[in-house]
């Protein structure tokens, strides 16, 4: 698509209420502006390109404001304590309450997803959110990238978005430095903390016993789960 198919796309999607797929077409089409008027030398033409730029760029910093304050204004609604060696916390028991028809969007802020466990644990959370949410249109995952040689990650990556657009699901990958925090947000209000991210799971040791494939039988690592929710859907 072209800049003005990808920011009337943006603005349609900003009006709709999905900001966050909105967010990444305001950035895509702002690119292919800046790209569009270096390919200009008539000063006119570099000035109506430039008004269109902030234009887009003040819709995409008002979306980043609301999400900013979207994720650290929620009243915790429950927590919950994992210790050492429990089983039966899967991802269903965890997530599955809060994985509904209303949720449109989901952030995935996780900065580790370079081993295969890793991976295969972000499939798995998404598996769920597809099962869960009827009307999932966009998906972002903000992560932390695998620069070591052989590294699958990309592949990986590239995978799951092929699969995923297959579904009628965008999935965008935002790769970070110095990620910290470990959070997922939905566009139904809800934002789930967990200390250690999707990765609670102990390993099994083995592919052939019982929690291999289904973790309501893995034994989990210590962790605490802090849901919170806003008072209005992103």
């Amino acid at each position: 698509m072209n800049a003005k198919d990808i920011l009337t796309r943006a603005v349609e999607y900003d009006v709709a209420g999905r900001r966050l797929e909105a967010l990444k077409l305001y950035e895509d089409g702002i690119e292919e502006l800046l790209q569009s008027s270096k390919r200009h030398a008539d000063p006119n033409t570099r000035l109506h390109f430039r008004k269109r730029i902030e234009e887009y760029m003040g819709r995409a910093e008002k979306i980043k404001k609301e999400i900013l304050r979207y994720s650290t204004l929620g009243e915790i609604v429950d927590r919950m304590h994992i210790m050492e060696g429990l089983t039966g916390y899967d991802y269903e028991r965890i997530f599955g309450k809060y994985l509904n028809q209303d949720v449109h969007e989901i952030e995935i802020e996780e900065p580790y997803t370079k081993e295969n466990y890793q991976l295969l644990n972000l499939v798995k959370f998404l598996e769920l959110a597809i099962k869960k949410c009827f009307n999932l249109k966009f998906v972002k995952l903000s992560t932390g990238r695998d620069d070591r040689p052989g590294s699958e990650q990309q592949k990986a990556l590239d995978s799951l978005q092929t699969d995923l657009k297959n579904r009628l699901i965008s999935f965008v990958v935002d790769f970070r430095t110095n990620m910290h925090d470990r959070q997922i947000i939905l566009s139904n209000g809800f934002i789930i903390k967990i200390g250690r991210g999707l990765h609670i799971f102990k390993p099994t040791g083995s592919r052939y016993v019982i929690g291999f494939m289904d973790y309501h039988f893995r034994q989990c690592l210590e962790t605490n789960v802090d849901i919170f929710k806003c008072k209005q859907n992103i």
